[in-house]
């Protein structure tokens, strides 16, 4: 089945967002609090050593500003912020962080290079290995997000549905085009993005991260010219 390891990390999603929204039921929120900063400090790690991963630092400056500045004219912050808070009203209405959960969980799990690696094996090889051990990743993750910012991470798991299940089905058309080069510096781009969400987590910033989505892909088109 080509789409199994797209699947597995659909269903490792639901259900560590499941099992840490009954963490969270039971979590004091000055706890809560404590291991919302410490979630934050480990998605900051997680972004800086991403992004060290760039050979091209001139290339990754030039995606996030045009990528920024792209976003912003097409209020891709908004529109997922108006998704997530359609979302709330009608599964969470109780929660504040269902659209900051949503967003932040989707960035996370959608960038790197086992999201692009693992898609693309899975549609030429039919080799799930990598997807499935970014599923079980991705399934710690999400307790641990879910038992801070709430329901939204479940939602995260659609995204992820969407973005893995396209780049398998597209496979043989996108293999030639996302190089190792290439894979690099998407990943380096979309770690800066997971580096936003640690700073946003941490309230030292309110960076509107989705709006910087296009900056991921930019260095298929700009790593012709460096």
């Amino acid at each position: 089945m080509i789409l199994l390891g797209t699947l597995a990390n659909v269903a490792a999603i639901l259900v560590g967002g499941c099992i840490g929204l009954l963490i969270k039921k039971g979590v004091p929120q000055r706890l809560a609090d404590t291991i919302m900063g410490g979630v934050a400090l480990c998605v900051l790690l997680i972004g800086i050593q991403g992004a060290l991963g760039s050979d091209n630092t001139l290339l990754v400056i030039l995606s996030v500003v045009l990528g920024g500045a792209l976003g912003t004219l097409l209020d891709l912050n908004g529109k997922l912020e108006r998704l997530g808070d359609f979302a709330q009203r009608k599964f969470a209405k109780d929660s504040d962080t269902f659209a900051q959960g949503f967003v932040s969980a989707s960035i996370l799990f959608c960038v790197g290079a086992m999201a692009v690696v693992g898609s693309l094996e899975s549609g030429l090889k039919n080799d799930h290995a990598t997807l499935l051990a970014k599923s079980l990743l991705d399934g710690i993750t999400s307790v641990i997000l879910a038992s801070s910012l709430g329901a939204g991470v479940l939602l995260s798991a659609l995204p992820i549905l969407l973005y893995q299940g396209g780049i398998t089905l597209l496979a043989g058309v996108l293999a030639p085009v996302l190089g190792t080069a290439v894979v690099a510096e998407m990943s380096a781009v979309g770690s800066l993005l997971i580096v936003m969400i640690g700073l946003n987590m941490l309230k030292l910033t309110e960076l509107k991260i989705a709006d910087y989505l296009p900056a991921i892909f930019l260095p298929l088109l700009l790593i012709r010219f460096f």
